[in-house]
């Protein structure tokens, strides 16, 4: 009897048993999975310790004067799960009221086994242009805050961290009056001790790429929050000769609407851009911007893609995309049909959508992408629910007009499958037009 037991039990675990295929949308809302809400880091840095990838960026849900730097951790980029704040605003100081902590970075220090945090510290006006330090003994636990300065007597605005291959960590600091400078870090990476390079360019949002034994540099032009075709340089060693400036992204694109924040290098052959899409008048509506980079020799080119799969964390096979209509959807209580879309979803009596049958050629954990509108400045919240599983909470922000995308990981058995987007604590939801996902 015991045996009979075990074998149930283990044919029972195998036929709940998913693979994962997930997506990186460019541009979507990104809820956090624990949270229910957009992911808060933005000009983020990115660091693997383990299994895990860590993004460490501004929290900008209260605008943009400073309020933590916040750290993430994913498994598969597609997934993040809000950790905590590595600093937080304080009473006064460089992280009091009123200040502005933007692009934070982290590296890992062997030699001291502290993992390193470099921010640009800068007064509500952007006069003191600085960078602040603070260490911590985990990679997304609680920093000690250790000041800020201005690299030899130099300004410091919209920054970068970069670590060579054998350890040595390197500043690349923004200078608005002088150009685009690389320092070399001391041993402990707590300051600065010889000016690598520098370009006369008045350039910001640096981030370095090594492959192989090149470098290639990757900044923007100067244009505010608005975005700009961003563009990169070359070079065999640190110190230069470093290559003309050339665009990567579709010329016109405006780097995909989008600013470099960082290079990911999840493996020896995959880099992949990741960078922001601000909004100025709202930042905390700011979404990312991933897409891979393709590299051939000196060359680096960026394509635009509505959706790709990264390349970690695979299990399955991708099937291929199918849109279904909030047309063909089942709409209960309040819920009607306008302008292509269900409104009215949510609300005190609930009004909802149901479609109602969702493929799936295998049990599958994948991407749901949700097509919406919301004519709201606050975002707005809903419950989606497959199936029979628990609800899970989804954030849309605002669209102004036209369409948005927002996504989420669900769990889909072979066979049909039901979708259900109803009220989350009785708010209204977003105008649906429609799903996207792979069979």
């Amino acid at each position: 009897m015991a045996f009979n037991f075990v074998f149930i039990v283990l044919a029972c675990l195998c036929a709940v048993q998913r693979t994962l295929q997930l997506q990186i949308v460019p541009g979507a809302t990104l809820t956090a999975v624990n949270t229910g809400q957009h992911v808060q880091a933005h000009g983020a840095g990115f660091i693997k310790v383990g299994d895990l990838y860590y993004m460490i960026g501004e929290d900008k849900a209260s605008g943009s004067n400073f309020q933590n730097v916040n750290c993430y951790s994913s498994p598969n980029l597609a997934e993040w799960t809000y950790v905590g704040a590595l600093v937080s605003r304080g009473a006064s100081g460089d992280l009091g009221p009123g200040r502005v902590v933007e692009r934070p970075k982290v590296i890992y220090n062997r030699q001291t086994k502290k993992y390193v945090l470099y921010m640009h510290i800068d007064s509500g006006n952007y006069k003191e242009a600085k960078v602040g330090v603070a260490t911590g003994d985990t990679v997304c636990g609680k920093y000690t805050y250790h000041g800020s300065y201005r690299p030899q007597g130099h300004q410091s605005r919209d920054m970068g961290l970069f670590q060579d291959t054998d350890g040595t960590g390197y500043l690349l600091a923004e200078d608005r009056e002088a150009g685009l400078r690389i320092f070399q870090l001391s041993a402990d990476y707590m300051n600065v001790t010889a000016l690598t390079y520098l370009w006369k360019e008045k350039y910001e949002a640096p981030a370095i790429l090594k492959r192989g034994s090149t470098y290639y540099m990757f900044a923007s032009h100067l244009s505010g929050w608005n975005s700009n075709d961003n563009i990169y340089s070359t070079a065999t060693k640190m110190t230069g000769p470093w290559s003309g400036w050339k665009t990567f992204a579709p010329s016109g694109s405006k780097t995909l609407n989008s600013q470099t924040a960082y290079i990911l290098t999840p493996d020896e052959n995959t880099a992949i851009y990741m960078g922001d899409r601000w909004i100025e008048k709202d930042l905390s509506r700011s979404t990312y911007v991933w897409h891979p980079l393709k590299v051939n020799g000196n060359t680096v080119t960026m394509e635009n893609h509505e959706y790709w799969n990264p390349p970690v964390g695979a299990t399955g096979q991708a099937g291929q995309e199918v849109t279904y209509a909030a047309k063909d959807a089942i709409l209960k209580s309040v819920a009607k049909m306008s302008n292509g879309a269900a409104g009215y979803i949510g609300g005190p009596d609930n009004g909802s959508i149901t479609f109602s049958a969702i493929r799936s050629s295998s049990n599958q954990r994948r991407t749901l992408k949700i097509y919406y509108g919301s004519g709201d400045k606050a975002p707005r919240y809903a419950s989606v629910t497959v199936n029979d599983d628990k609800p899970q909470k989804v954030q849309f922000l605002s669209t102004e007009s036209g369409r948005g995308i927002s996504v989420v990981s669900v769990d889909l058995r072979a066979g049909k499958n039901t979708i259900t987007i109803s009220s989350f604590n009785g708010g209204w939801g977003p105008d649906i037009a429609s799903l996207k996902v792979a069979e």
